[in-house]
C-alpha cells in the first residue's frame, strides 16, 4: 500500500470522502444548486483533497459551525472546515490556517460605540451565532456584556436588529453585505478576533491529518487557496503565509 493510499484509507474508510459543509460562513462556502453541488474554497479545496487522494466526495450541509462540531462525534464527516478553537480540538485536528477572517462588531449608525472595546460595558447585550468561533471567544473574553445566542449567525443578526440588542458579532464581509443593504446599520472598523479558519478531520486520524497539513501548506504556497476565494467572489480574505 502507498502512502497516498493509507491516507485514503484512514481519511475516508467508507471510500467515500464525506465533506461537511459550514453554511453558517458564506465567506467560504455557499450553497449550489443541489447539496452535492456546494461552492466556494471549502468545496474547491475538497475536491482537490478527493482529487490527489483518488476519492469520491459526498457534501453533507450544515447551517452553522456549532452543528458540524456535533456531528464529528456521530460519525457523520470525514473532512471539514472549521476555526481553530482549543474546545473544538478535544474531538478534532485543524491543518494551520489557510484563511484569516475578521470577527467584528454590526451596530446601528446612531450607536455611540466606535470600537470593539467599548462594547465590553455592564448592561450591554450582544447577538452571537451559538457555537461559532467567535462566540467561543467572545465567551472566554468578555468581562462585562452579555451574549445573546441565536442558533445560527444568520439568526444572530435578526435577534440583533428584532429584539434591539447592542450590536450582533460576526465575520466582517457578511456583516458588511448586511449592512449596506440595509439603511441605519455599520460595522466597526476594527476587531475583536482573528479567526484562523483550517481544514479538519477526527481527532484519532493522525496519518490524515498529517497529510492535510502538508496538502493545505502546498495549496496556500502554490496560489490555490487565493484563487479559489477569487472564483468565488471572496478576494477581499487574507491568506496567512
Amino acid at each position: 500500500m502507498t502512502q497516498k493510499q493509507a491516507v485514503a484509507a484512514e481519511l475516508a474508510p467508507s471510500g467515500v470522502l464525506r465533506v461537511a459543509m459550514n453554511y453558517g460562513n458564506p465567506v467560504l462556502a455557499q450553497r449550489g444548486a443541489n447539496e452535492q453541488s456546494p461552492k466556494g474554497v471549502s468545496a474547491d479545496l475538497a475536491h482537490s483533497v478527493a482529487q490527489e487522494l483518488g476519492l469520491s466526495v459526498q457534501f453533507r450541509g450544515y447551517d452553522a459551525a456549532q452543528a458540524v462540531v456535533e456531528a464529528v462525534y456521530r460519525d457523520e464527516w470525514d473532512l471539514a472546515f472549521l476555526a481553530i478553537d482549543p474546545k473544538r480540538a478535544e474531538k478534532i485536528r485543524f491543518s494551520e490556517a489557510y484563511v484569516h477572517i475578521e470577527g467584528t462588531y454590526l451596530v446601528r449608525e446612531e450607536s455611540a460605540f466606535q470600537t470593539v472595546d467599548q462594547l465590553d460595558r455592564p448592561g450591554l447585550c450582544i447577538a452571537v451565532g451559538k457555537g461559532a468561533a467567535y462566540d467561543l471567544f467572545l465567551s472566554r473574553h468578555l468581562k462585562h456584556a452579555d451574549l445573546v445566542r441565536a442558533t445560527t449567525s444568520a439568526d444572530a443578526i435578526d435577534l440583533f436588529v428584532e429584539e434591539e440588542l447592542d450590536a450582533a458579532a460576526g465575520v466582517r464581509q457578511p456583516l458588511e453585505r448586511y449592512a449596506s443593504s440595509r439603511s441605519g446599520l455599520r460595522v466597526l472598523p476594527d476587531s475583536f478576533t482573528v479567526i484562523r479558519q483550517a481544514m479538519a478531520v477526527p481527532s484519532e486520524r493522525t496519518l490524515a491529518h498529517a497529510w492535510v497539513e502538508a496538502f493545505i501548506a502546498r495549496q496556500k504556497k502554490e496560489g490555490m487557496v487565493a484563487q479559489f476565494l477569487a472564483d468565488s467572489g471572496q478576494a477581499n480574505v487574507t491568506v496567512p503565509e
